[in-house]
């Protein structure tokens, strides 16, 4: 597929938010068992520009890489979510010549599915342009303008934070390109704004494809956000089933119940209680059983994504320790300890989206992202 060529840009007239210490990745990586707590005191509005304003390019042009993710987890609606490895969005980001100073161009885009004809490239609607917009304004960049070309590895409406990656890849890239002056607060708070904006205020997806790992959003006003650290020595695989059907966030969020009984928000958080702690301590076996116990979200959306009531079934039969709906959906995800039994996991599960609902699926096997978004190339001259 042709890439879409872009040519619109937007200018950034606002302030931005105060910066904070990044720890480093190893830093982060190596501390078990614990809770982090970060910060910031709003969402907004942002209460003033960094000492450093209008910083200098240290590179000419980079590529960043933000994770697909797996969003509430059950019954953590909107507040959990984690990253998983392999898949995901690439944004190129450049100095550009020929945008204007303090301002943000989409040049191209490009990827899977309908990704091309869809998004537009205009930088106020589209999740990479409004990211990329935020961090620009954040860090007070008014000598240069930039560009993006955009690379999707995720389908749209694919149930793995499509526009959180997005969002990520473009806020981590440009934050690099000017020196990192902005911590991973900074970057969820200008991806949030981009979530906001065209799915939804929830950071379940936008936290830990910046962060990595799994996130617990404890509040959003003021925004709390607490990496949950899963033992670097315990396997852990998601199988994922992807179908050839599109489940558009606000839709699925249409179809949520306006009021939950109190059993069930009792059940609710028992069973997220339950997810949280088997996180920590490791245990994948407990972490699939607490997924696949959602009674709020699941048993509303399940009906609109045909066959997947047959697909957990196949999943819990065929082995896996839990399974769920993916975000929004489509994408189911299970759990297992094992990849080999998830591949056989995966396959009983795309029968079952083939046999009941009549869809093609893909199925991958996939372990924990523990990184985030990154640079993964970065040119100088």
């Amino acid at each position: 597929m042709h890439p879409k060529i872009c040519s619109q840009s937007t200018c950034l007239n606002h302030p931005s938010y105060l910066n904070h210490s990044r720890p480093s990745p190893a830093a982060l990586h190596h501390r078990r068992h614990t809770v982090t707590l970060i910060r910031c005191s709003s969402y907004q509005p942002p209460p003033k520009t960094l000492a450093s304003s209008n910083p200098q390019p240290v590179l000419q042009s980079l590529k960043a890489f933000a994770p697909a993710t797996v969003a509430n987890l059950g019954p953590g609606f909107d507040f959990l979510g984690c990253a998983v490895d392999g898949l995901g969005d690439t944004v190129t980001v450049r100095v550009d010549p020929t945008v204007s100073p303090g301002t943000v161009a989409i040049s191209s885009i490009d990827g899977i599915g309908s990704a091309s004809k869809k998004l537009s490239c205009n930088p106020l609607w589209n999740c990479a342009g409004i990211a990329a917009i935020a961090v620009m304004r954040m860090i007070g960049v008014r000598s240069v303008g930039i560009s993006l070309s955009l690379d999707k590895g995720l389908p749209l409406g694919s149930g793995l934070g499509s526009s959180a990656a997005s969002a990520a890849a473009a806020a981590a890239g440009v934050n690099a390109l000017f020196g990192m002056p902005l911590s991973e607060m900074d970057l969820v708070l200008a991806g949030l704004e981009s979530e906001a904006k065209v799915s939804g205020h929830h950071a379940d997806n936008i936290a830990p494809a910046i962060m990595g790992g799994f996130v617990l959003i404890r509040s959003y006003h003021p925004l709390d956000v607490m990496p949950l650290r899963f033992p670097s020595d315990r396997d852990l695989f998601f199988v994922l089933v992807s179908p050839e059907f599109e489940a558009p966030t606000k839709k699925m969020r249409a179809a949520l119940p306006k009021q939950v009984g109190m059993k069930d928000h009792v059940a609710n958080c028992s069973q997220a209680g339950t997810l949280v702690a088997a996180v920590l301590q490791g245990d994948a076996r407990m972490l699939g059983a607490a997924l696949s116990s959602d009674g709020i979200v699941e048993p509303t959306r399940m009906p609109l994504i045909p066959g997947m009531a047959a697909v957990k079934k196949a999943a819990l039969e065929a082995g896996a320790f839990g399974c769920t709906i993916s975000g929004a959906g489509p994408t189911a995800v299970a759990v297992t300890d094992d990849e080999k039994r998830g591949r056989e996991i995966g396959e009983r599960m795309a029968e079952a989206f083939w046999e009941e609902g009549k869809l093609k699926a893909l199925a991958s096997v996939r372990s924990l992202d523990r990184v985030g978004a990154r640079v993964i190339g970065g040119n100088s001259s």
